[in-house]
C-alpha cells in the first residue's frame, strides 16, 4: 500500500526506501553528511529481519557487502565521498563478478576530506569508476527526496536484473533538507530457498546439483588472458544493452530557447529559478536534467532548437565534470561554457541567471 505523504528528511527517506525496495543486508560507516542513513538502518532494519553491520570502515564496509551479494542477499550501502573512494576497488571486484548492490553516494564538497557541505565533484568518481580495469556502474542523480525515494526503490530490482552495482548520486543538500514524500509499498522479499532457486548464481549453500563441475563460484580472479578477454568483452554487450535501456533524462522549454542549462540534482533546482528570472528579461532559456549520468543522455542534445540557441551552459558543484560529457554530446554544434560554485558552495539562481546573460552578451 502506497502512503499519504509525509514529511521526511533525505537519508531518512533514502533508508526507508531501500527497506521498502527489499534490502535486508546493511553495512555503512558513519560520514556526513549521510550519517543518518546507518542511524536509521540500525534501528529500522531489524525490525523487518535484517541484518545492519557498522562496519570498522568502508573498505571493510565494501567487501562485506560484497561477500553478502555473493552469497544472494539483497545488499545496501551508503556513504558519502571520501568513503565512496575508498570503497572503488571493490566496486570493480562487483563489477567483474557479477554481484548486485545497491549504493548511495551523498556527495559532499571536495577534493580529499573537503568539508562537510554540498557538492557534485565525485561526478567523474561515479560515471568513470575510481577501480581498476574496464567496468561501468549505471548512476543515476535524483533532484528532490521524491525522485531519490523512486530511484532508491527501483534500483534493487536493477541491481539483481544487471548484476551490477547500481549508483545513486544524491548530493549533500538534498539529503540534509526535508520535504514530503509518498513511500511506496513494500516488496517481496526472497527466501533463502527463493534465493537459491532464483539467483542461480549465487553461493547459497543450497546448490544440490552436485560435482566440482557443476558448482556456484562467484570471482573476479580470472588468470588466463584469453577467458579475461572474453569476460570483458561480455560484460560490455551487458553494458550496451543498459546505455540503450536505462538512460533517462528531462527537458524543459528547449523550443525557442537562446541558451540552454545543463543540470542535475540540486543545481538542477537552482537552475529551474534562474530560467524564470532570464524570462522576466525577455531571455528564454530552457534546461537538459539528466537523470541517468552514466549512460549520460546524449540523444536528449538532439531536441535542442539549435536555430535559435546560442550556448549551452553547463551548471555545476564542481570545476566542471559534467562538462566533458556535454560537449561530446553537443559534438560541436555549439560552444559549452559553466556556472559553478565549488568546495561546498552554492550558487544562487540570479548568480546562475547573470553568468547566462554575460555568455550570450560575450557572443555578439
Amino acid at each position: 500500500m502506497i502512503t499519504d505523504k509525509v514529511l521526511m528528511k533525505g537519508n531518512e527517506a533514502f533508508a526507508e526506501a531501500a527497506i521498502r525496495g527489499g534490502a535486508r543486508l546493511y553495512f555503512g560507516y558513519p560520514i556526513t553528511p549521510q550519517s543518518e542513513v546507518p542511524e536509521y538502518m540500525s534501528r529500522e532494519l531489524p525490525k523487518v529481519g535484517g541484518a545492519f553491520v557498522q562496519a570498522e570502515s568502508e573498505l571493510g564496509a565494501i567487501n562485506m557487502a560484497y561477500g553478502a551479494g555473493a552469497a544472494g542477499g539483497t545488499v545496501f550501502i551508503s556513504s558519502s565521498s571520501p568513503g565512496i573512494a575508498l570503497m572503488q576497488e571493490g566496486m570493480s571486484f562487483l563489477c567483474s563478478a557479477e554481484v548486485p548492490l545497491l549504493a548511495l553516494n551523498v556527495s559532499r564538497g571536495g577534493p580529499g576530506i573537503g568539508g562537510i557541505q554540498p557538492g557534485q565533484a565525485d561526478y567523474y568518481q561515479v560515471t568513470r569508476g575510481g577501480g581498476n580495469g574496464d567496468y561501468r556502474i549505471p548512476v543515476f542523480a535524483p533532484s528532490n527526496i521524491q525522485e531519490a525515494v523512486d530511484l532508491l526503490y527501483e534500483g534493487t530490482e536493477l541491481a539483481q536484473k544487471w548484476q551490477n552495482p547500481i549508483m545513486i548520486l544524491a548530493d549533500g543538500m538534498i539529503a540534509q533538507m526535508m520535504e514530503p514524500v509518498r513511500l511506496p509499498e513494500y516488496k517481496k522479499v526472497l527466501t533463502p530457498d527463493e534465493i537459491a532457486a532464483h539467483r542461480d548464481w549465487a553461493c547459497t549453500g543450497f546448490d544440490d546439483r552436485g560435482g566440482a563441475e557443476n558448482r556456484r563460484v562467484v570471482k573476479s580472479l580470472r588468470m588466463q588472458p584469453e577467458k579475461l578477454e572474453e569476460h570483458v568483452e561480455y560484460l560490455f554487450e551487458k553494458y550496451a544493452r543498459a546505455e540503450k535501456e536505462l538512460c533517462r533524462y528531462e527537458t524543459e522549454n528547449l523550443e525557442g530557447a537562446g541558451v540552454v542549462f545543463v543540470a542535475f540534482g540540486t543545481t538542477a533546482r537552482i537552475t529551474r529559478e534562474a530560467i524564470e528570472i532570464l524570462a522576466a528579461q525577455g531571455i528564454k532559456a530552457g534546461l537538459i536534467r539528466p537523470i541517468s549520468l552514466w549512460p549520460f543522455p546524449n540523444k536528449a542534445f538532439d531536441e535542442i532548437d539549435y536555430k535559435t540557441t546560442k550556448a549551452v551552459i553547463s551548471a555545476e558543484l564542481s570545476m566542471g565534470q559534467m562538462i566533458t560529457d556535454v560537449q561530446i554530446a553537443l559534438n560541436g554544434r555549439l560552444p559549452a561554457f559553466l556556472a559553478h560554485r565549488t568546495g561546498g558552495m552554492v550558487p544562487t539562481s540570479p548568480e546562475v541567471a547573470a553568468r547566462a546573460k554575460a555568455v550570450l552578451e560575450g557572443l555578439k
